[in-house]
This record gives structure tokens, C-alpha cells and sequence, in this order.
């Protein structure tokens, strides 16, 4: 909580004390004859203010941390001594600088005076340990959102940090294939991953990017790993819908569709791989099917890590906005997610 909240809630808390202080002593006046204004200027001085004040901060600061630190029975014996104590050193020192022979309180009403006052103490040391409490667990509370938004931050960037250098291994590996077949279509497609580079460089450290951008992007990644085939109609990739205005996190879609490559096990049948994108005004859907041999042991990376890291970030991006379902039929590998705006 800033200072200047702080200072403005013991300013207010002191003016509404005072203001209260002052009326209630008016009230208690009412009657009496040949009362005059120093006289209750001497008695708000004598049984509130100056010993509430002393008790206010005593139990703010040292009572309230014995509190936190659970430490009940030492407090209970703080705050008592401190209530008794703001009272006898408050009326110290109106008796110091006012002098006793100019207060109107009869001697006999002393000690009634103090115990009064020792209760206001104690009362006003109990809003003093609510403010400090408020104040305390806010400044937790803010705490607790500042370190889950780290720690989000920090999440982010371990699951992007494990796929990234995946990504870049199998396109780099892929053009190394083209280099010895035609350079200048391997140029080509050095010119595609350098966009592709550039995206992830700077595009996704923003929270949300055009969808346009994204399906460009999948384009050029499509058209990298359409090296490593001569079957055209390996990869069917449709977009359903106009992405113009739409935004999305950016690298939702890349891990499946990396997977689906990783793992299709024929590479000259048509329509092995079949992307969809589905855009509609509230939604996005996804789907990416891909031809696989069950037979086939699969590597770990389609059902361990791999997609651990995706629907992890995906509880991150999308709490409660998402729904990912990954199925298996008919030797067909089968991921669908919809994302809700």
C-alpha cells in the first residue's frame, strides 16, 4: 500500500477520533455552569488524546508483531501494560506542561480519571492493531498477485524455452536435407525460417498477436517441413472463416501440429495430415488430424512431455477459456481444441 494511503487513513482516523472526542465531552458538559473553553480543551487532553495517541502507536508497532508471530499471551500482557502505561505517561505530561493547578479535575477523581483512561487506551490500541491488520493483508494480498505473476511469467518462459529449440532443430535439419538437392530453393526456405525466427523473437513476448500473423506463420512452418516429402498432398491446411480483428496467444497451435509431423508414419499418403481452423465471431476452433501406425511404438514426446507443456500452458493462456480434447481412432491421431474469446 503507498505511504500516502497509510498517512491518509491515520489522518482520518485522528480527525474522526478528535471530532468524536470533542462531542462527546461537549455532551457531557451540558448543564454544568461556568464552563469554558479551556476547561474542555483540558479535559479531552487529560482523558483521550494525548494517552490514546501514545497507546494508538505502541500496539501498531509493537504489539501487532508479537500477533503475527503468534505469540498471544506476551501480547495480551503488551497491550495491558502499554494500555496502563499510555494513560500514566499521557497524564505525565499534561501534568508537565499544562500543570496540575491549572486543570479543573479534582484530585479525588484521579484515579478515576486514569482507569478511564486506561480503557480508552486499550480500545483505541484494538483499531490500532485492526489498521495495521488491514494494512498488513493487503500489502500481502498484493504480494501474493505480484509472485503469481512471476511465477506465471517464469512458466511462460520455461515452456516456450522447451519448445522453441525443438522447433528450430527438426526445420534446420529439414533444409539441411534441401541444400543438397537445389540451393537456391533451400535459400528460399532460409528466408522463410528467418521470418519464422524473427515471430518468435519478438512477436510472442507480447500476450496476444493478430490471428492472421499466427496463420502465416503455421504457413511458412507447413511449407518448411513440406521439404522432407515429394507427395504434395501430404498436409491438407484450411482456414474457415475471415481471422481480421481476431487475436490469439501466440505458438497455440504450433505444438500440434509439430507433433503431427513428429509422429505420422506415412509420409506418401494424401491428406496424412489434415489442419483445420475454424473462425467464428467468438471462437476459434482447431483441429489437427494425422495418419499414424499403431503398431508403431510412439515416442514419448506425443503423450509425456510434449503435451504435458502444451496443456499446462494452456491452463495458463486460457483458465476456463478452452476445451482440448486428444483422441485416438482408426489409426488416426485426433486433437481438437476450441478456444472461446
Amino acid at each position: 500500500m503507498k505511504k500516502s494511503i497509510i498517512i491518509g487513513l491515520h489522518i482520518g482516523f485522528w480527525l474522526c477520533y478528535l471530532v468524536l472526542t470533542i462531542v462527546l465531552v461537549v455532551l457531557s458538559l451540558e448543564g454544568e455552569e461556568n464552563v469554558i473553553v479551556d476547561e474542555t480543551t483540558e479535559r479531552v487532553l487529560y482523558f483521550t488524546v494525548i494517552p490514546s495517541f501514545i497507546s494508538y502507536y505502541l500496539f501498531y508497532f509493537l504489539v501487532f508483531p508479537r500477533i503475527r508471530e503468534k505469540q498471544f499471551l506476551l501480547s495480551s500482557i503488551y497491550a495491558l501494560s502499554f494500555a496502563i502505561g499510555a494513560s500514566l505517561i499521557g497524564n505525565l505530561l499534561i501534568y508537565i506542561f499544562l500543570g496540575m493547578e491549572n486543570l479543573t479535575v479534582r484530585e479525588q477523581s484521579m484515579t478515576v480519571g486514569i482507569i478511564f483512561s486506561s480503557f480508552v487506551c486499550f480500545a483505541t490500541g484494538v483499531v490500532a492493531l485492526v489498521t495495521k491488520g488491514f494494512i498488513s493483508w493487503y500489502e500481502e494480498l498484493k504480494l501474493k498477485e505480484e509472485l503469481k505473476q512471476k511465477n506465471h511469467e517464469m512458466e511462460m518462459a520455461l515452456v516456450k524455452s522447451q519448445l522453441d529449440p525443438h522447433f528450430l532443430f527438426n526445420t534446420l535439419n529439414n533444409i539441411d536435407i534441401l541444400i543438397l538437392k537445389d540451393a537456391t530453393q533451400a535459400s528460399n526456405y532460409l528466408n522463410k525460417l528467418s521470418d519464422i525466427m524473427r515471430f518468435m523473437l519478438f512477436e510472442t513476448k507480447t500476450d496476444k498477436i493478430f490471428l492472421s500473423k499466427e496463420i502465416e506463420y503455421i504457413e511458412k512452418y507447413i511449407a518448411l517441413q513440406k521439404i522432407r516429402t515429394t507427395n504434395k498432398n501430404y498436409i491438407n491446411f484450411e482456414v474457415k472463416g475471415s481471422p481480421n480483428g481476431q487475436t490469439i496467444a501466440p505458438m497455440v497451435f504450433l505444438p500440434f501440429i509439430e507433433n503431427a509431423f513428429k509422429h505420422t508414419t506415412n509420409k506418401k499418403l494424401d491428406n496424412a495430415i489434415h489442419i483445420t481452423i475454424l473462425i467464428q465471431k467468438d471462437s476459434i476452433q482447431f483441429e489437427c488430424k494425422n495418419k499414424f501406425n499403431p503398431n508403431r511404438k510412439l515416442k514419448q514426446e506425443h503423450n509425456g512431455l510434449g503435451n504435458t507443456l502444451i496443456e499446462k500452458r494452456l491452463r495458463l493462456l486460457y483458465p476456463e477459456k478452452h476445451i482440448l480434447e486428444v483422441d485416438k481412432r482408426n489409426e488416426e491421431y485426433i486433437v481438437s481444441l476450441l478456444i472461446t474469446q
